[in-house]
């Protein structure tokens, strides 16, 4: 089945097409290939998913009233640029709830997490090596081994609030990587991801609260540094 048939199966047992559609877009908001003022075409989304117009703009509602899009009255559609001072408050909140999900994971001492967090580790890792890295590539990587860690925590909950706070985050903290490679060959964030993997595989929860943490203040603090953000 392809992946627009299995859209347009309103019976399937993943959820409503307007469910699907969200996550169709959250995807793209958390793995930062929407950016900050990128108009969103409805119809291209639709066309694109093979659906309808309606659960398209039912999901975009959604993601409107969660802060991720921006519709005006005219129904443009926009990802968009948080301030400086939202973007701070955004960082305090993931370095304390991303913190203890990594510390929870170091705890669990689950050995099929810790195999797939090792395998996104060494892969983000790989990509320092490259001549001119893949920037989509460090971006998916990235993305992958802090979902992983955080999968590991083994709490629905938990991972409900961070992907909420990647919604928001994500179209911010991915330009990091995507539009300043030189981040990646300066090696803080694999340094980072390192960390946080050796305190995992030691049980070791205060470690990868540390190293998780460091890993979200860097981005941030580079980020904010770069002056894109609105006072």
């Amino acid at each position: 089945m392809s992946a627009n048939s299995a859209l347009a199966d309103e019976t399937d047992a993943s959820g409503t097409l307007t469910d699907r559609v969200y996550r169709h877009l959250a995807e793209r908001l958390v793995a930062g290939r929407l950016a900050p003022g990128d108009k969103l075409s409805l119809r291209s989304v639709a066309l694109s998913l093979g659906v309808s117009m309606m659960p398209v703009r039912e999901a975009v509602t959604r993601l409107g009233a969660e802060g991720a899009l921006e519709v005006s009255p005219k129904r443009a559609v926009t990802v968009p640029l948080m301030r400086a001072a939202e973007f701070r408050d955004l960082t305090e909140v993931r370095i304390e709830v991303e913190g203890f999900a990594a510390c929870r994971a170091a705890l669990r001492h689950d050995v099929l997490a810790r195999q797939e967090i090792t395998a996104c580790e060494h892969e983000f890792r790989a990509l320092r090596n490259h001549r001119s890295p893949d920037l989509a590539s460090a971006v998916a990587a990235n993305q992958a081994f802090h979902f992983a860690v955080y999968r590991a925590a083994a709490s629905p909950q938990l991972l409900a609030i961070i992907e909420r706070l990647w919604l928001l985050a994500g179209p911010i903290i991915n330009l990091d990587l995507r539009e300043n490679p030189e981040r990646l060959k300066l090696g803080e964030a694999v340094r980072c991801h390192a960390e946080a993997l050796a305190a995992i595989l030691d049980g070791d929860g205060e470690r990868a609260r540390t190293a998780i943490a460091s890993d979200i203040a860097g981005a941030s603090a580079f980020i904010l540094s770069r002056g894109r953000l609105p006072d």
